[in-house]
């Protein structure tokens, strides 16, 4: 499916336009689906191998955060062998509110040993991104699966969305790759040593340059070997020690009595296709508006026309979508493209849509470079799930506080490739920090 805006307009012929997303709605009845939720604690793909507390930890106060999202993210046909699911955290002190690092989120993945996706260096995917692909080579376009819905939540979906081709085909050229350090000769020795010839009791003759060394010499050598290249003194196993830093233990989650209280559970049960009126909607009478005037002449009607006409064109689009299905808690399309709150704030600026094109995840191009690489293993990163401004009211039902969460919508981007922690061996469960691109709510006042 091509890329679409929130002022996409359907055909003439059609009512209802269907797109790609999948929104998960938000039910107290779990149904079959007890992973996918808002809210509660998270529940690990191994409880005996939790990631580190320091990982769900506010980077402004260090205070552990709760559960926004968990979902169930396994999406057999893209990544076979995978075990994967999400998780958005967020502080709960009013004064890390609006700043970064008080959102962040996690994705934990168990990759099969029989798996075909292989973990491939970041230098390769590069490499394979900067080939030009032979016809041949191309991934044959395919539909998304149409029980996606029951995959990620547990439900049946209505409907299925229109074909569209695999961004991030797993499927890697077969190229020789030879080995430049196989041969036994020796690299440091200008010629092949000549054969030896058969001579009565013949004076010996240093092998190298480096056998007639003194020892002083030697040390000196060694000295310059530290100078080459990592994999040519890797290769030779001449004074390589190994460098990499050790890792830094695990910090251990305190019990549960001492963790922040969680909002109350939510199951995403209940799941379908986007479908939308080609009519355009009317902007929601609960949409907030913030009118600061000392003319108490001022009516609410001008008040309103003077909102609507300075409001980001961005979030009318915004409001406009989620009008039309105004329960959905989350919209969920691997690949795809986010439905942004405001394009003026830095996630907006970093995410906004400028041109049709050939950028990652859908095929578009953005002006601030798109969602950053992965941390982890420097490969692309793309769009995969994004919570709306309704699971606010799902977490917050029992809140007595006037003053909730003001966040507009969370955007979450993962590697697109689905990589494993470093030093986790296969079948083993990791946990790999992504991207939380978050846009607050935005209050306009006029005088």
């Amino acid at each position: 499916m091509a890329p679409y805006d929130s002022d996409s307009s359907a055909g003439e012929e059609d009512e209802f336009t269907e797109t790609n997303v999948l929104l998960g709605y938000a039910s107290k009845d779990p149904g079959d689906e007890t992973i996918s939720r808002l809210g509660g604690r998270p529940e690990w793909l191994d409880e005996s191998s939790p990631p580190s507390a320091a990982l769900a930890r506010c980077n402004i106060c260090k205070d552990l955060m709760v559960l926004l999202l968990q979902l169930d993210g396994e999406l057999p046909e893209r990544f076979p062998g995978h075990e994967r699911r999400l998780y958005v955290f967020s502080c709960r002190r009013k004064s890390c509110r609006r700043r970064e690092g008080s959102i962040r989120t996690l994705r934990s993945v168990r990759i099969a040993p029989s798996s075909t996706v292989s973990n491939v260096s970041a230098k390769a995917t590069k490499d394979k991104k900067d080939e030009k692909p032979k016809p041949k080579e191309e991934a044959p376009k395919s539909q998304p699966p149409s029980n996606l819905g029951e995959t990620l939540f547990g439900a049946k979906t209505m409907g299925s969305p229109s074909g569209s081709a695999n961004p991030f085909s797993t499927t890697v050229s077969s190229s020789g790759n030879s080995n430049p350090f196989a041969s036994p000769i020796n690299p440091f020795s200008s010629s092949p040593a000549p054969p030896k010839e058969t001579k009565p009791e013949p004076e010996p003759e240093p092998e190298s340059e480096f056998a007639s060394q003194s020892l002083t010499t030697k040390t000196t050598t060694a000295d310059e070997i530290k100078d080459l290249p990592k994999t040519f003194a890797e290769t030779l196993s001449l004074n390589n020690p190994q460098t990499q830093a050790p890792s830094t233990p695990p910090e251990p989650w305190p019990a549960a009595a001492q963790q922040p209280s969680p909002y109350p559970i939510s199951y995403l049960s209940e799941a379908d296709y986007e479908t939308l009126d080609p009519t355009p909607a009317p902007i929601p009478q609960n949409t907030r508006m913030d009118i600061d005037s000392t003319d108490n002449s001022k009516g609410g009607k001008e008040d309103r026309e003077v909102f609507e006409s300075t409001m980001d064109t961005t979030f009318q689009k915004f409001a406009d979508r989620l009008s039309q299905n105004p329960e959905q808690a989350i919209r969920y399309e691997f690949g795809g493209q986010p439905l942004l709150y405001s394009k003026t704030d830095t996630v907006g600026k970093l995410l906004h849509v400028a041109t049709p094109g050939n950028g990652p995840g859908n095929g578009v191009t953005t002006t601030g470079g798109g969602i950053p690489r992965c941390t982890n293993c420097g490969a692309g990163r793309t769009f995969e799930v994004q919570m709306t401004p309704h699971a606010i009211t799902e977490l917050e039902a029992e809140e007595l506080s006037l003053e909730g969460m003001d966040w507009g919508t969370i955007i979450v981007g993962v590697c697109e490739r689905d990589c494993q922690m470093r030093g986790v061996a296969e079948g083993q469960v990791g946990y790999v920090e992504e991207w939380a691109g978050v846009q607050w709510e935005e209050l306009t006042g006029r005088r």
